[in-house]
């Protein structure tokens, strides 16, 4: 054990590092001007906020437990000189939210910290959302001591070693920092694994209680930077001519876009409209092409569109761009009934070879999509012109078909007792006016998002985020909170169920006390409105989706001090004056919208695709076999 002076000589040497630190304006810069020594002796906690801080990370998100308190204490004195940024939060679920939006929304890497056991394993669950979405963000878990001396104290109460190691590897990678002078590997690891190209994630480090103080001697300058990597596509031309070829042989090209494609905005136009194809939408890369463009055919998939799905099951050529063939994206493998060949484009080669017959473009989306563009120059347009009528026709209906709901009146609702507004409508106003102020939005998991992503109208990626990767319910307002740690932050609105609400309510106080400013809006059916339809849809009966408990949520919000709590209304009037009331508020507000749940067909945006989930199962299963893509 340190003695007192000497533990005050360590902490006044991490102050001096930090300030070091901040005076040269980062760690290299203080490097090169010689402010700050190569070598350095110091603890394993403060190492690994030197060695994330030579990544860019800078900002920490933490659950302070007994499993972290020396890298607490590290964090107190960087925090103090400016160095990094903590902020506390209530729920690790939520937290990993938070840390995912941060990534994903504004491209800045967190890390997220907590204690060892409980804490960790929900920050854990939380991290699903950035494994199923490819977001990278660092996790910091406490973890058993080194030294067998007996259990540890929430440590998993069994006889096996390194079992927090074994979970988190399982979920995404990981390394345990049994021994402090690893911590290079460990960060080399890591910075590969956040920063991923095309397969990016969450990256776990398990630092155990009594190796956080443990002391090394540190060499700043051999830390690992975040890498640069270049983009990548396959040599010379003989793949692209083949591509080229059999785009130019195809009379019915559909690009599916998946959520890979995200930021490759300007490639993907540009190739659509030289292929000549139709362009079908995955939930996450709503606003790759332009909502109004002629060949955004939108969503495809179990959920998906009229439109959407026409062009994907009746297209002999399919190029898929990004996707890694999620069930309800392709329709559990059965979406491209009448695809003779398929281009895929992925960086990564199981995704690139995931369908039968397939060219593979391995590489970056947009210097592929480029490149294949420029081949195109030649092929005749004209051949494609019926398919791309065909693919309008149906877009003119789906449109027609959306446009029934959207002006739908309010419906009488046997919860409510009252004609409320339909769920569709009611998304419409509020994505429409998040469209009005430039807000982005964020969906939460369940029927909302199921029907908001049939319902958003975006001109470019990066105004609506939809996790549909974890489909992991809360994740929308937790991930509002990002907004308040950002550098450069965007008012944002939270389109919450009312079950999703509910999952992490905390959003209200964390909200608050980070000086958020922006707006959940609450959709509230009182059930699982989602599962109630796919029970119905199947068995035709619904089991316990709902319950007979009434919640003010505007109650329950408003008693928050610093949230602004709104009624929605029952009428489209109604919500337009509560969202410019909401939105008028210095902070975070909550808009309450009871929304109608029932058997009208107005009260949702129905299902056009197939899935292999309940009694659908046989005959999805028997088509999977008999197709040969």
């Amino acid at each position: 054990m340190l003695t007192r002076a000497a533990e005050s000589d360590m902490r006044h040497a991490m102050r001096t590092r930090a300030r070091a630190i901040h005076a040269a304006g980062g760690l290299d810069a203080a490097l090169a001007a010689g402010t700050l020594p190569k070598l350095i002796d110091t603890t394993l906690s403060e190492a690994l906020v030197l060695g994330l801080l030579k990544q860019g990370v800078r900002k920490y998100l933490a659950i302070f437990g007994h499993g972290s308190t020396d890298l607490g204490e590290v964090l107190r004195i960087y925090d103090e000189e400016k160095v990094t940024r903590t902020f506390n939060c209530r729920n690790e679920v939520a937290m990993a939210h938070t840390a995912t939006a941060l990534r994903w929304q504004y491209g800045e890497t967190p890390a997220v910290i907590t204690s060892i056991g409980p804490g960790a394993l929900q920050a854990l669950a939380g991290s699903l959302a950035a494994a199923s979405n490819g977001v990278g963000v660092y996790h910091i878990y406490g973890d058993e001591t080194t030294y067998g001396e007996g259990y540890n104290m929430q440590q998993v109460p069994k006889e096996e070693q390194n079992l927090f190691g074994q979970m988190t590897a399982t979920l995404g990678r990981s390394y345990v920092l049994h021994t402090p002078q690893a911590l290079r590997d460990a960060l080399r690891r890591g910075a590969l694994t956040v920063n991923h190209p095309y397969r990016a994630g969450p990256f776990f480090l398990l630092l155990p209680l009594n190796t956080q103080p443990a002391r090394l001697t540190l060499n700043l300058a051999a830390l690992p930077e975040r890498p640069q990597l270049p983009a990548m596509a396959p040599v010379g031309d003989v793949a692209f001519d083949q591509a080229a070829k059999l785009i130019g042989q195809a009379k019915r090209i559909t690009i599916k876009a998946g959520g890979g494609t995200r930021g490759h905005d300007a490639a993907i136009r540009k190739m659509a409209e030289a292929a000549g194809a139709a362009v079908v939408l995955s939930p996450g890369s709503t606003g790759v092409l332009p909502d109004a463009h002629p060949q955004n055919m939108h969503v495809g998939g179990s959920k998906g569109s009229i439109s959407g799905n026409h062009a994907m099951a009746n297209a002999d050529l399919v190029i898929v761009i990004g996707s890694r063939g999620v069930c309800q994206a392709d329709c559990s493998g059965i979406g491209y009934k009448s695809a003779e060949h398929v281009i895929n484009i992925n960086g990564d080669l199981a995704d690139a070879t995931h369908y039968n017959r397939t060219l593979a473009l391995p590489g970056d989306i947009s210097v592929i999509a480029e490149r294949l563009a420029a081949k195109l120059s030649g092929i005749d347009k004209a051949a494609k012109r019926a398919w791309l009528d065909a693919c309008a026709a149906k877009k003119a209906e789906w449109a027609a078909f959306k446009a029934q709901r959207f002006t739908a009146a309010p419906i009488e609702d046997a919860v409510w007792r009252r004609p409320v507004l339909v769920q569709p409508a009611a998304i419409k106003i509020v994505a429409d006016f998040a469209k009005e102020i430039g807000a982005a939005k964020l969906f939460d998991a369940g029927d909302v998002q199921a029907n908001g992503f049939q319902i958003v109208e975006d001109d470019r990626t990066g105004d609506t985020y939809t996790e549909t990767g974890a489909s992991y319910m809360g994740f929308a307002a937790s991930g509002l909170l990002a907004g308040a740690l950002a550098d450069k932050s965007r008012y944002s609105i939270a389109f919450c169920g009312d079950g999703s609400f509910m999952m992490n309510p905390q959003i209200l106080i964390d909200g608050v006390a980070h000086g958020l400013k922006g707006m959940v809006v609450i959709f509230d059916n009182r059930r699982m409105a989602a599962i109630t339809g796919l029970q119905l849809a199947q068995y035709g009966e619904e089991f316990r989706t709902n319950d007979n408990v009434a919640v003010d949520y505007v109650q329950l919000a408003g008693a928050v001090s610093g949230v602004k709590a709104v009624h929605g209304g029952t009428t489209a009037q109604e919500l337009c004056e509560a969202l410019k009331t909401a939105r008028a508020h210095d902070g975070l507000s909550v808009v309450h919208v009871p929304v109608y749940s029932g058997p009208n067909e107005l009260g949702g945006l129905g299902a056009f695709g197939q899935w292999n989930v309940g009694n659908w199962c046989d005959e999805v299963q028997r088509t999977w076999v008999e197709q040969d893509i």
